[in-house]
């Protein structure tokens, strides 16, 4: 199955966001029917509400990996941190006959409407999130994101993430884009221009990949 990325599962989350593309019951199953629905884009919140609906309509084997949040301005210009959306992504194994299917379930919101978008497939290169540590919130990390010493990307996106490398790290807040990243360690709070999963082990980041 094709791997799903973070930049194609921000940019289906942006076209959700933008109300472009629609989550037809009869296309997407009866899973999709009901859509949770949030007041504020606050990240915690969006977290929580949508890990209760993947309890309450997927059970509790769900695997959580990323949670991908669109800021309203970018990182080198006047801003103040606040979000315009946020979109959480998980992955989910249901028995068909003698088979399992892997599925990959998006819930985006931008604090008025959001909407469930399911997919056949599966997700690589990040470890779930469920069972990790998270100490430091969104707001926190960008706080300490924006007082480090470091050039701040042109990039209105954040990703909270775990990803898989040859050094072991913690689960971090990646402010920034292609060219240009931040690094705030979501138990520590320490900040960092460098990967921390390849930092120091002789590898470079993979071809085409960010991060």
């Amino acid at each position: 199955m094709k791997k799903l990325s973070f930049w194609s599962v921000l940019a289906v989350a942006v076209m959700l966001l933008m109300g472009t593309v629609s989550c037809d019951p009869k296309k997407q199953g009866k899973k999709s029917e009901e859509a949770v629905v949030t007041e504020a884009v606050n990240v915690e919140n969006t977290i929580g509400i949508a890990r209760e609906y993947m309890n309450l309509n997927y059970g509790t084997g769900y695997r959580w990996y990323e949670c991908c949040i669109l800021m309203k301005d970018y990182l080198d210009e006047d801003t103040n941190g606040a979000v315009e959306g946020v979109s959480n992504v998980f992955q989910v194994l249901e028995p068909h006959g003698s088979s399992i299917d892997t599925h990959v379930v998006l819930i985006a919101t931008n604090g008025e409407n959001t909407t469930v978008e399911e997919k056949h497939g599966f997700w690589v290169e990040d470890f779930p999130l469920n069972e990790e540590a998270i100490e430091i919130t969104y707001e926190q990390a960008y706080e300490r994101a924006m007082a480090a010493n470091y050039p701040k990307p042109h990039s209105r996106h954040c990703v909270l993430r775990k990803e898989v490398g040859p050094v072991a790290a913690n689960t971090q807040y990646i402010f920034g884009n292609n060219s240009a990243q931040l690094y705030v360690d979501a138990q520590t709070g320490e900040v960092t221009d460098t990967n921390p999963v390849y930092d120091g082990s002789g590898f470079g980041m993979p071809l085409g990949e960010w991060p």
